[in-house]
């Protein structure tokens, strides 16, 4: 019974195991790559230097990482705020049609894809756009809004590609919190807006910084919404990465700033994680 068990475990995770391994070996790859030397005019690579990395000093490679760095966090921040109250709602809301109309708004984005999705934006945003087309008819504006190829476009878009993912994970944290607390805090004179800030935010606090970290890490690696909305002129991680190797052929010198960003990312990552031990251990007390 025990080898039956053993044999199973071991089919069940073999694949994983093959995954993870094929992972590795491309991040290897990579890794390598950013340590050779850069032949114009040709796909080979030469010896091992450092000159990669030194040229991520540039203005040009800076600016990409402040911008990618500030994407994610605004991404992040307001992912949660538009996420939180549909999560709130989509978990404790009654009447189902109701319900099933914002789990409709919120979910079905998952199923579109990125690039459909930003597709959409496109139509939304541009010059002869949706938005813009809405607004001249109001005569709000006269001259069309400058919303692609900015930040504040691929902001939006970013936005949205993020919201469902925060969604899931925000109402499933306050799927299992125990309404016998509100009715506690409530039966002991708390409001509503009190017993919410009291008690259901902390207790949510869970599902909140799972999302976060999720949103920050989905939003640095993004390629996509940047390229697409941003068109070359928003600078991330991930298009200059595409520009160097796709445009310039520069592998050696894209694979160095993928290093980076990574390294970035999981600086970042361990930063959110020691501030996610210490909302709990606040929260525990």
């Amino acid at each position: 019974m025990m080898a039956m068990r053993s044999g199973l475990r071991a089919s069940l995770l073999s694949p994983a195991f093959l995954v993870a391994v094929c992972i590795c070996v491309a991040l290897l790859s990579v890794f390598q790559f950013s340590f050779r030397a850069f032949v114009p005019g040709s796909m080979d690579v030469g010896g091992l230097t450092l000159a990669n990395f030194t040229t991520l000093n540039k203005s040009i490679y800076l600016d990409a990482f402040i911008n990618t760095l500030r994407l994610s966090v605004e991404t992040t921040v307001l992912s949660l705020l538009v996420a939180y109250p549909l999560a709130y709602a989509l978990v404790r809301v009654r009447r189902r049609v109701l319900k099933s109309a914002i789990l409709i708004i919120s979910i079905t984005p998952l199923f579109l894809g990125e690039i459909v999705r930003t597709y959409s934006w496109i139509i939304v945003l541009g010059s002869n756009g949706f938005l813009n087309t809405m607004l001249r008819k109001l005569g709000i504006i006269d001259q069309p809004l400058s919303l692609m190829f900015t930040h504040l476009g691929v902001l939006v878009a970013l936005v949205h590609v993020t919201i469902p993912v925060v969604v899931l994970m925000l109402a499933t944290a306050i799927s299992h919190i125990n309404r016998d607390y509100e009715k506690a805090a409530q039966s002991l004179g708390a409001g509503p807006i009190r017993t919410f800030l009291t008690v259901t935010l902390p207790l949510s606090m869970p599902g909140i910084l799972a999302s976060v970290t999720t949103a920050f890490a989905w939003t640095f690696s993004a390629f996509a919404t940047p390229q697409m909305i941003g068109g070359g002129r928003v600078p991330t991680v991930s298009t200059l990465v595409y520009q160097l190797g796709f445009s310039s052929m520069n592998f050696p010198l894209a694979a160095s700033l993928s290093v980076a960003g990574l390294a970035m990312t999981i600086a970042a990552l361990v930063i959110l994680g020691r501030f996610t031990r210490r909302m709990k251990l606040a929260g525990g007390h």
